[in-house]
């Protein structure tokens, strides 16, 4: 396995933590299966157009999940498939092969009264809409809208991160501990841009989701529309 399909795009994330990204989920997907061996680590910073410091500081990130084995004088092993501790660790979609690098672009983010179609969530009538467009390394998979409850604060355009969940924590004190999908499908919305892969009114795959912090209710809600002929929705039992 190498780094030759990897593209970070324009993701925010330092490399290192792409890298290990790219390779959990390269793990989680099966395309890389317990016992396999990695490639050098001089070839792998190569394909991955890294630096060796950088290349072992994703691969000290994924022995710290538990991924690796790493044995002196003969490499770099995958240990087990469950990837806990990932920044997209919730992150459903994957490539029709498996894996992918996920990443974001922001449309818009704006605080609105709740509209009535929504599921019901958290305590406020008002809540920070956020809708992305996303990728899956450069492939443009789904359309993404999510709403954040007011309740545990407001989402600031100005510094938030490439992964939703880890800006919660780090800005909101919210921990997100659990998530409810529901699979299905629906039709592309009208604000879709034309950047993405389906015309407007095309059925196609739909999740919503549900999730909960450290509360006994739901705070936050998201919809998302992806591309099933680029994507599939993947649930693995551990």
């Amino acid at each position: 396995m190498t780094g030759r399909n990897f593209n970070i795009g324009s993701s925010s994330l330092p490399k290192y933590i792409q890298i290990s990204e790219f390779l959990a989920r390269e793990i989680a997907a099966g395309r890389l299966i317990s016992g396999t061996r990695l490639a050098p680590e001089r070839e792998m910073a190569k394909d991955f157009k890294t630096s060796v410091i950088t290349l072992r500081k994703a691969l000290k990130r994924l022995d710290d999940f538990g991924l690796l084995r790493r044995i002196h004088g003969s490499g770099n092993y995958v240990k087990q498939n469950n990837v806990n501790g990932s920044v997209y660790a919730m992150f459903r979609l994957e490539l029709i092969g498996g894996g992918g690098l996920p990443r974001a672009n922001i449309l818009d983010v704006k605080v609105k009264e709740k509209p009535k179609d929504l599921i019901p969530f958290g305590l406020s009538n008002q809540a920070t809409r956020i809708r992305r467009l996303r990728y899956l390394n450069d492939l443009v998979i789904a359309l993404e809208e999510i709403w954040i409850d007011k309740s545990v604060g407001d989402v600031s355009l100005t510094n938030i991160s490439e992964s939703l969940y880890k800006y919660y924590a780090e800005h909101l004190g919210l921990w997100i501990s659990k998530a409810e999908d529901s699979v299905s499908i629906e039709k592309v919305p009208k604000w879709a841009p034309k950047a993405f892969s389906l015309d407007k009114g095309t059925l196609t795959g739909f999740v919503e989701r549900l999730s909960w912090g450290q509360f006994k209710y739901p705070v936050e809600y998201s919809r998302t529309w992806f591309d099933t002929s680029r994507s599939r929705y993947v649930q693995r039992l551990q």
